[in-house]
């Protein structure tokens, strides 16, 4: 089943830059969606809370399977654990979903049993907490404090 709904979420005007270049270039959103990154919406772009709305309703159709695989970015991936683990909303964008990873969720009554599969490809890692430092006025160092190191 291939779902256009799991597509990527969508960083407009922000889409195929790095944090060093948002940060640079939009300091103001970089610190507004730091902030808070449930809710934050890039210009033109999609919220996490928006990301939640569009996968919801597939989401309902994935629990009536059996054995199901997806195929996901990191984004939608966080979506599928908050979902599957009742992780709060505010939590989601933090949750740490590895690259090149099979997550493997096994339900039982009242939860989910997680398994992480890493596949031996080289990656760099992408988690980025979120930073102590969240206002507009912070420094660049502050502000990229949490940004994964690049290969």
């Amino acid at each position: 089943m291939l779902l256009g709904t799991f597509s990527m979420r969508y960083s407009g005007k922000c889409e195929e830059l790095t944090y060093e270049e948002i940060q640079e270039k939009y300091p103001k959103e970089f610190a507004q969606r730091d902030d808070d990154k449930y809710r934050y919406r890039y210009p033109k772009g999609e919220s996490y809370a928006d990301l939640v709305s569009r996968v919801e309703p597939v989401i309902m159709e994935l629990e009536k399977q059996e054995n199901i695989l997806v195929i996901a970015h990191q984004a939608v991936a966080r979506c599928l654990l908050a979902y599957f683990l009742d992780k709060p909303a505010e939590k989601l964008p933090y949750l740490k979903v590895p690259l090149h990873t099979v997550i493997k969720l096994t339900p039982y009554a009242y939860g989910c049993k997680v398994e992480y599969i890493k596949l031996e490809v080289p990656a760099v890692d992408t988690h980025r907490s979120k930073p102590k430092v969240v206002q507009e006025t912070r420094s660049s160092e502050d502000a990229l404090s949490t940004v994964p190191k690049h290969l």
